[in-house]
């Protein structure tokens, strides 16, 4: 079954992601410079304003994956992602009913191999 990774990490941190994700067997990533906040509203301090957000350069990658090397996948990306401190980012996996590579017609796990 083919896995979808939505992953926000921040900037500083994507090419040792993307080297490590490559060399674990990811066939292809999408990265898309995005901005956002959570929880802390973009504030890394413990006293967060009441009104005001602030928005934070993150990188969103976005991989499909064979379920059989998922885990490794989500280890790597976590891994190199952390750093004890607030706002290192979300990975969010969802099931992919479907893939078609438009050149070929090929789907499914063919379609991303």
């Amino acid at each position: 079954m083919l896995k979808k990774i939505e992953c926000f990490i921040q900037p500083c941190k994507l090419e040792e992601v993307k080297n490590a994700l490559i060399e674990a067997g990811a066939e292809g990533i999408t990265m898309s410079e995005v901005s956002g906040f959570g929880k802390q509203r973009g504030y890394i301090a413990v006293d967060i304003p009441d009104k005001h957000v602030k928005f934070l350069p993150k990188v969103k990658l976005e991989i499909i994956v064979d379920e059989e090397i998922l885990d490794n996948i989500i280890n790597k990306i976590v891994h190199l992602s952390k750093t004890g401190e607030f706002g290192p980012g979300k990975i969010f996996i969802l099931p992919v009913e479907d893939a078609i590579r438009i050149r070929t017609q090929e789907s499914g796990i063919n379609a991303i191999v």
